[in-house]
């Protein structure tokens, strides 16, 4: 029994244009001939050693037809130059442009208050659009305490070598016992701030460029900031920022209960009292326990955990633990 070619094509899910061209032999493609405006094989040598030579190695093949002609010579189009450059595989980036360093990635712990110290500068709106005032806030790592904040009307580093002089001794950091942490930022890394740390023996760290990550404790304060009911749109004046975040700091360091350590105050971890503070929990917890012991499934309950070593990109290890 015979079938037509549609019958089968439909039996086998195939199209009739996949049959036929699949039945027809495939003639072996005939040579490309060599175009008459071709350059011979001696003038494409002579384009490469020209886009060799020191004065165009690193120039475009636009900017290197435009140089030529300006002297009067001619080779090819800048559009032939990419094709030799690309069959000598060579079509890349040939600029000498500038190299940035290959920043590290930074790995801070502490394991007590006054170890590692985070500190930024953010934006706040003045009275009119266009108008900011500059706060500055430094935060301890380990307790998340801010030890200190200042709000001026610009971005300078004298007054940030002042704010951390007037901070480091009302702290009473002692040589070689602090690293203060930062971004890039001008002021951070302006020597006028960098000889006061040196002078200090404060160690310096910094984050990437264009990386939040690094420094997420002094992002996350100010998120928590500029998200509180009483955080006004703008402020009157300087003297009514100095006053709310007057108010406001004291607030965070006496009273907020921050989820990173454990649900406690900044000030009771800072000043030591973190594990008074467990201990009074669990005792509340263990007479509820006692009084109701079927309200709780899965045994004696107890406090959140603990305030432990704070890191800014932890190994992977330390994740892992």
């Amino acid at each position: 029994m015979e079938f037509g070619v549609q019958p089968a094509c439909e039996a086998l899910e195939v199209s009739r244009a996949t049959f036929y061209r699949r039945r027809t032999p495939v003639q072996p493609r005939k040579p490309r001939p060599r175009p008459k405006r071709a350059l011979s094989a001696e003038e494409r040598q002579a384009v490469l050693e020209v886009c060799h030579c020191a004065e165009f190695v690193d120039r475009a093949p636009r900017t290197i037809t435009a140089t030529l002609m300006d002297r009067g010579i001619y080779l090819c189009s800048s559009r032939t130059m990419y094709r030799i450059l690309d069959a000598a595989m060579e079509v890349k980036e040939r600029r000498n442009q500038a190299r940035h360093p290959a920043y590290v990635k930074p790995e801070l712990c502490a394991t007590a208050p006054n170890q590692v110290w985070s500190w930024d500068i953010t934006d706040l709106k003045g009275p009119a659009r266009g108008h900011r005032y500059k706060l500055y806030v430094t935060q301890d790592l380990f307790s998340r305490l801010v030890v200190g904040w200042t709000v001026q009307l610009r971005e300078d580093e004298t007054l940030a070598r002042e704010f951390h002089r007037r901070t480091f001794l009302q702290h009473g950091i002692q040589p070689g016992q602090l690293t203060l942490h930062a971004d890039r930022g001008s002021v951070m890394k302006s020597k006028t701030l960098q000889e006061l740390l040196i002078d200090l023996e404060v160690g310096r760290s910094h984050g990437r460029p264009h990386v939040s990550n690094d420094n997420p404790f002094s992002e996350s304060q100010f998120r928590t900031l500029k998200y509180h009911p009483e955080f006004p749109e703008r402020f009157g004046s300087i003297e009514d920022a100095r006053a709310f975040l007057r108010h406001y700091f004291a607030w965070y360091n006496h009273e907020h209960r921050h989820s990173g350590i454990g649900m406690m105050t900044p000030a009771s971890v800072h000043e030591g009292r973190a594990g008074e503070v467990y201990t009074a929990r669990q005792e509340v917890l263990d007479r509820a326990f006692q009084g109701h012991p079927e309200r709780f499934s899965k045994g004696r309950p107890k406090p959140p955990a603990m305030p432990g070593p704070a890191w800014i990109n932890p190994p992977k290890n330390e994740v892992a633990a």
